[in-house]
């Protein structure tokens, strides 16, 4: 059985990817997935700190950042295999 390392870092099957893949997209999807999404965004991939955040908040902010990155790259790919 061939397997692949998916953008979170765990090893599934290509199926099973590819089955996450289109769950996520079903979730983001139209106008409505597409707001959301941007949301999301706004509060992670494009929040910009300042010099005073903490050490804490910036592994905070970067966690959230990553699971932003992991739900935004399987949207993407979702919506490639449709």
């Amino acid at each position: 059985m061939t397997s692949s390392v998916g953008p979170d870092g765990y090893v599934r099957s290509p199926a099973q990817e590819k089955k996450l893949n289109k769950l996520m997209a079903s979730i983001f999807v139209g106008a409505k997935g597409d707001e959301a999404m941007n949301y999301i965004r706004q509060i992670t991939i494009e929040a910009v700190s300042g010099p005073e955040i903490s050490q804490d908040q910036l592994r905070h902010l970067e966690g959230m950042r990553y699971l932003a990155a992991i739900i935004q790259r399987r949207v993407i790919k979702g919506r490639e295999n449709e």
